[in-house]
């Protein structure tokens, strides 16, 4: 039996080897077949190009000897006229000489004043004072001839194109602001050879040089023209951004720069949407699972808790119900004015923004910070723990900030998207119009812990969008207004 199972070793050993080589044969058949179609395709690129110049050069020429020919006819036509006017004005001096000579010799002492004077007079009219005996033009054509020997000596250093030579990231040149990214870079000699740039760039939370192997892939962005370019309508979800770029020819990319990293300073809340019902103020999945957890919690006699949706969605969900009197359980009991939302991120320092975009038809709508602390039973902007700006489509419109059930109606146009700025260090939390970042208001506050994203609505939906830079005309204004805001803008 050993003898069997070495035996068997062997031959299966053999049979791997046997398919490792016909793999390789097929490998280098395929390779040969390759050699053959590509020097077949550069044999025929290199004709192409050179049939181009030679097209070009038969333009060229064609250009060339017309002009020359154009030249010929030109200043041929202005002698030839020339040459006609010399011709009929030595013709009429010659009549006139002999016309001369025949009245001197017939007129008599008597009458040799008179015929003088004749003749003075018609020599002083005679074309051959009036032509100008100097040529119209030049008969130098040296102006028209060509000289190849700079096109010549680099048509014969001319060879095949070379790999391009690595950009050079400049870090000093590129700018990180508005949820954009420029990049700017250099070439390290000039080549005119270059006719694009392919840009790749990815996410990530690690500072410092660029890690080899990484969870987020390069995104690849090609055909760029120029040595700069802008990444726009970013979301910085995540802490830093790698970047790397290469330089390519016609025929062959180079190598990738050595990769930089830039910090994209902006915290990211989960971007949500919500939609809510006319009779429960809750989303379908928040409302069945609330009732179905109200049912339960009910018959155990323990008070109701706040309902938790999955993390993907939004961490936490706090009620604010209207309690209605009702011996049923289900959906009656969970009929609300509107319902507050928390966002998953605390705010504790730095400065945060971010921008909601709310349903025009909504019933109601809040946006703003509060402490975790909030009641389940606390609308926003009704205590102490939360600052909001409010909306009320319900019978009349009214849009007013609201803090410690205190509200300062706000007589500004009511925008479909509000950006929130909120310095924690500082206490203030700014509302903006995000469209024309006009300040809605500001609220100053001292934090005494910290804060979350708030949100509540009523018969209607809102979309949250995170992850975004402070807007430089936001950080502008802000620190213009700061003083203004915190002494004009706070409640009474």
């Amino acid at each position: 039996m050993g003898d069997q199972e070495a035996l068997r070793k062997i031959i299966t050993t053999l049979a791997v080897k046997n398919e490792e080589i016909q793999n390789f044969i097929y490998s280098l058949k395929q390779m040969m077949q390759n050699v053959e179609a590509n020097s077949s395709r550069a044999q025929e690129d290199l004709e192409g190009e050179f049939q181009s110049l030679y097209a070009l050069l038969d333009e060229l020429k064609d250009e060339m000897l017309m002009k020359i020919k154009q030249d010929r006819a030109s200043r041929t036509y202005e002698l030839q006229a020339q040459l006609a006017a010399c011709a009929k004005a030595l013709e009429s001096s010659e009549e006139l000489l002999e016309a001369a000579n025949q009245v001197l010799g017939t007129a008599s002492h008597h009458d040799f004043p008179q015929a003088a004077k004749q003749i003075k007079d018609s020599v002083t009219m005679a074309p051959a004072f009036r032509l100008s005996l100097k040529a119209k033009v030049s008969d130098n054509m040296s102006h028209l001839m060509v000289d190849f020997a700079q096109e010549r000596r680099l048509l014969q250093a001319l060879a095949f194109l070379p790999v391009p030579s690595t950009p050079e990231i400049d870090l000093a040149e590129s700018l990180v602001a508005d949820n954009c990214v420029t990049l700017a870079w250099r070439m390290p000699d000039e080549d005119s050879k270059i006719d694009h740039y392919v840009l790749e760039y990815r996410r990530t939370n690690f500072e410092g040089p660029p890690r080899a192997k990484e969870d987020q892939p390069w995104m690849v962005v090609e055909g760029i023209k120029g040595t700069e370019y802008t990444l726009s309508g970013l979301k910085f979800d995540m802490k830093y951004m790698n970047f790397r770029v290469r330089a390519c020819n016609k025929a062959v990319a180079g190598e990738f720069s050595e990769p930089v990293t830039l910090e994209t300073r902006a915290r990211a809340t989960r971007t949500c949407g919500w939609r809510s019902s006319a009779w429960s103020g809750m989303p379908r999945a928040a409302r069945c699972r609330t009732s179905r957890r109200a049912r339960r919690t009910a018959r155990a006699g323990r008070p109701h808790q706040p309902t938790r949706l999955p993390a993907s969605v939004c961490p936490r969900v706090v009620q604010s119900p209207k309690r209605m009197p009702s011996g049923r359980g289900g959906r009656d009991r969970f009929t609300a004015e509107s319902y507050t939302v928390l966002g998953d991120t605390l705010i504790d320092g730095d400065d945060h923004y971010w921008e909601v975009r709310y349903d025009r038809d909504s019933k109601a709508f809040g946006v703003g910070v509060a402490y975790r602390s909030l009641g389940k039973f606390d609308q926003l902007g009704k205590t102490s723990a939360s600052w909001c700006l409010h909306l009320n489509n319900w019978l009349q419109v009214s849009f007013s900030a609201k803090h410690a059930n205190k509200a300062k109606v706000l007589d500004v146009p009511v925008p479909d998207c509000i950006g929130v700025y909120c310095n924690f260090h500082e206490g203030f939390l700014s509302f903006y119009n995000a469209r024309t970042k006009q300040l809605l208001h500001t609220f100053k506050a001292k934090f005494t812990q910290p804060v979350l994203p708030a949100f509540t609505v009523w018969c209607g939906s809102f979309h949250v969008s995170s992850g975004l830079q402070v807007p430089s005309a936001v950080k502008c204004l802000q620190k213009r207004n700061s003083t203004a805001s915190s002494s004009n803008a706070s409640l009474p």
